[in-house]
């Protein structure tokens, strides 16, 4: 039975209780399964080097490293919203040099994407107080006169990716596909990077092929009313050990016999990692 003590049912620890909770609703995902072929690798001055020194190269990791999201209003398609992600991937290569040596550089590549969801609307300025910035007199720069409509929130969640091909290329051969220059990377990124991005210069190019899965969700903050029994408070006791004895603690652990013995059946499909035709270093 649900007990009503004013608008929200009251708060005073009783069971099956209303009480009013804010949360981010999600009022439209899509899932992708995104193959990004032939993107170019923009590589520093000491990497691209290496590259034009290289007979053959290898994709070793893929990581993505920062995501860039806008999003902006479809015209006349009320409550949807376009949303522009930029991938920033840091790139890990094997290069085959003179006398079979193996030398690895890293790079960084590129890729835009674009996908329409529907986000509802909110006619509303919203204003949240800082804890940090909790001052009544603020400064008149932070003052704008043209208000700006609230636009939803969007959560990008990306699995790591997988390298799929990897190709060593004239540089003077049309190929590929890019969507920088390396005046564009943004200052948070060269940071990742030793040396400077060159563009034109060196006789080879890179560009790899790049498995990404990912979940595109798009929010907005709603209340909700909800029964609840009672704040959730743990029940676990911490247990002093003695730090001391690091043999006993020792001894308590599982043997892990996942580490040493391969699985009896197939966790799932395995993809190919890289291909080099032949021509990697052996």
């Amino acid at each position: 039975m649900v007990e009503r003590n004013g608008p929200l049912g009251g708060l005073c620890g009783k069971p099956d209780q209303l009480t009013c909770i804010s949360v981010n609703k999600i009022f439209d995902s899509t899932r992708d399964k995104d193959c990004l072929e032939d993107i170019r690798v923009f590589l520093c001055d000491h990497a691209q080097e290496v590259i034009d020194r290289a007979s053959a190269v290898r994709c070793k990791n893929v990581e993505v490293i920062n995501v860039n999201i806008s999003v902006e209003r479809v015209p006349f398609n009320r409550g949807f919203f376009q949303v522009t992600i930029r991938y920033f991937f840091c790139v890990t290569l094997e290069a085959c040099i003179h006398n079979g040596r193996i030398c690895e550089v890293q790079g960084l590549c590129v890729f835009d994407k674009k996908v329409i969801l529907f986000g509802s609307e909110k006619n509303v300025s919203v204003f949240t107080s800082d804890p940090e910035k909790d001052g009544f007199c603020t400064r008149p720069s932070e003052f704008k006169c043209d208000s700006e409509p609230t636009l939803p929130t969007v959560v990008v969640e990306v699995a790591a990716p997988i390298a799929l091909d990897v190709k060593l290329v004239d540089r003077c051969k049309p190929f590929g596909h890019c969507c920088i220059n390396p005046e564009a990377i943004p200052d948070r990124i060269r940071a990742r990077f030793d040396g400077n991005f060159v563009d034109g210069v060196g006789s080879n190019a890179v560009y790899v092929t790049i498995g990404v899965f990912s979940v595109i969700r798009m929010e907005r903050p709603v209340q909700l009313v909800l029964p609840a029994a009672n704040f959730c408070l743990p029940e676990k006791e911490v247990r002093p050990s003695d730090a001391g004895d690091a043999c006993s603690i020792f001894s308590k652990m599982p043997f892990p016999m996942g580490e040493f013995f391969p699985f009896s059946e197939s966790p799932g499909p395995i993809v190919s990692s890289d291909r080099n035709d032949g021509k990697g270093c052996k």
